[in-house]
């Protein structure tokens, strides 16, 4: 199991850690401040700094799974491998590591606050589109949104409502319910395709706006990372809008130049 600290603190980029794991999925440690691929977002990338002052880069994160095939509760850390094709066991082993060594694990930030400065902004078009959402990717350079609609939706008011909510310095709080709370307001679920998770008895909730009623902007299940502030959001503009079938209409997000 891996404690995940960047559900505590987004903003928090690096930790101590123990190695727990040497696989072909990568390492594991018992902590990390790294975000697994997961819920649309893409998985965080930095590097290891390793006891001999040696850095091992990071360029991907996911979540461990068992020979079953199910996600378990280990994150894995992804090395940059000379060769795709190359083993990442024996790569992670050649450069010397071991269960029980102490790493610092130093996410890479500039990346990072790009995935949740888009993260935010996908919940505000939730907001602005208030359809079911039947497909999501985050990367740093743009996110998209796919919904479930047949109507068309405007480019340019879209990113003016964006522009709006951001400006108006909504702040975001990080909260939970309970699974019998979930279950009895399935409408906090925005989503069709990812589902959150369950088995905890709690469920991560994120609340943009703020604590009275109406002043809500949304409220939903959600792991991943996001800014504190809409205001941290900065200039995100609708760069396309596509019927991508007859009851989908997909918006793509992107930074303005």
């Amino acid at each position: 199991m891996t404690q995940t600290l960047f559900r505590e603190d987004a903003y928090r980029t690096e930790c101590t850690a123990t190695v727990t794991a040497l696989s072909e999925q990568g390492l594991v440690l018992d902590r990390t401040v790294f975000y697994p691929l997961g819920g649309g977002q893409a998985g965080d990338a930095g590097v290891l700094l390793l006891a001999d002052g040696r850095e091992l880069a990071i360029t991907d994160t996911r979540k461990g799974k068992n020979d079953e095939g199910q996600f378990t509760e280990a994150i894995c850390h992804l090395p940059a491998l000379p060769d795709p094709a190359a083993s990442v066991l024996d790569h992670l082993l050649n450069a010397g590591l071991k269960i029980g060594d102490v790493v610092t694990a130093r996410v890479d930030w500039a990346r990072r606050h790009r995935l949740m400065r888009f993260h935010t902004t996908t919940h505000l078009l939730c907001h602005l589109v208030p359809q079911l959402v039947n497909g999501c990717s985050i990367t740093p350079d743009y996110a998209r949104l796919d919904f479930s609609m047949t109507d068309p939706l405007d480019k340019d008011a879209l990113t003016a409502g964006i522009a709006r909510l951001v400006a108006a310095a909504h702040p975001l709080a990080v909260g939970s319910i309970s699974d019998a709370e979930l279950d009895a307001n399935p409408a906090l679920v925005k989503s069709m395709s990812v589902q959150p998770p369950r088995g905890s008895g709690q469920v991560r909730t994120i609340r943009i706006g703020g604590p009275g009623p109406d002043q809500m902007i949304d409220l939903q299940p959600c792991g991943g990372t996001h800014v504190a502030n809409t205001s941290e959001i900065g200039a995100v503009v609708v760069t396309k809008i596509e019927k991508k079938s007859a009851t989908t209409r997909r918006v793509v997000l992107g930074f303005a130049a």
